[in-house]
């Protein structure tokens, strides 16, 4: 893979064999976003677990103290009274079975998150095939299919995220942008990485965090030192 000159002159601040404190990790992290758009700081943990064993599937979510530093766009699967609560709460987009054919076939994808109603989810789950791989489908433990769609569509305007293993076994996410204060950075990976410790399978056996790489969109990545979790 070719890298351009700011990524070059990015990496050469990174000791690739060194194991950086979180604190000095999110430091140079900001000192390497050099691109012309605020970046997303990401984390990338590297996992022991073996998602193929359905106990040791780690998913959740997970609210950031300071946001992502995104606006977030809200589809809500809901009707009668739930459709009023959620317009209320400030959802983007609310409707039912009519908004199926625009997705479908419209290839209409304008929202980030997609809350749903239990009573929703028969509607819902027609677009499995859509949603499915975007990581779009409403998910009760991702607190996504729930009756308290103001608490949801809220928390997820605040900075919640949803974490889960890909198919190599690492969590990817954003934790804020390059353009926050390192404090608050700091607090954002802090309180991700307390969620993902307590998502720790019981059945794992061996080591749990491999590695933990935190960059920017378009730097390279530093190493943590994940003793201390």
């Amino acid at each position: 893979m070719k890298h351009g000159k700011k990524y070059i002159e990015a990496a050469k601040l990174v000791d690739k064999a060194k194991l950086y404190e979180p604190e000095e990790a999110i430091e140079l992290v900001k000192k390497t976003a050099s691109a012309k758009f605020d970046e997303t700081v990401e984390v990338h943990i590297r996992t022991g677990c073996d998602g193929r064993h359905a106990e040791q599937q780690i998913r959740g979510a997970v609210v950031l103290p300071n946001g992502t530093g995104k606006t977030v766009r809200v589809l809500v699967f809901a009707k009668g009274d739930k459709a009023t609560e959620a317009e209320q709460a400030g959802a983007d987009h609310v409707g039912a079975e009519e908004l199926i054919p625009k997705i479908q076939n419209d290839g209409w994808l304008d929202f980030d998150v997609v809350v749903a109603t239990p009573d929703m989810m028969g509607v819902v789950g027609r677009l499995g095939k859509v949603l499915g791989p975007k990581g779009l489908m409403p998910n009760p433990k991702a607190g996504t299919v729930t009756m308290d769609v103001t608490k949801a569509i809220n928390d997820i305007k605040a900075g919640k995220i949803e974490y889960r293993l890909d198919k190599a076994n690492i969590v990817h996410v954003p934790v804020g942008k390059a353009s926050f204060d390192k404090e608050k950075l700091q607090e954002n990976f802090t309180a991700l990485m307390e969620a993902i410790i307590k998502a720790k399978p019981a059945s794992l056996k061996g080591q749990y965090l491999k590695s933990v790489t935190v960059a920017t969109t378009m730097g390279p990545g530093v190493k943590i030192n994940t003793a201390r979790f």
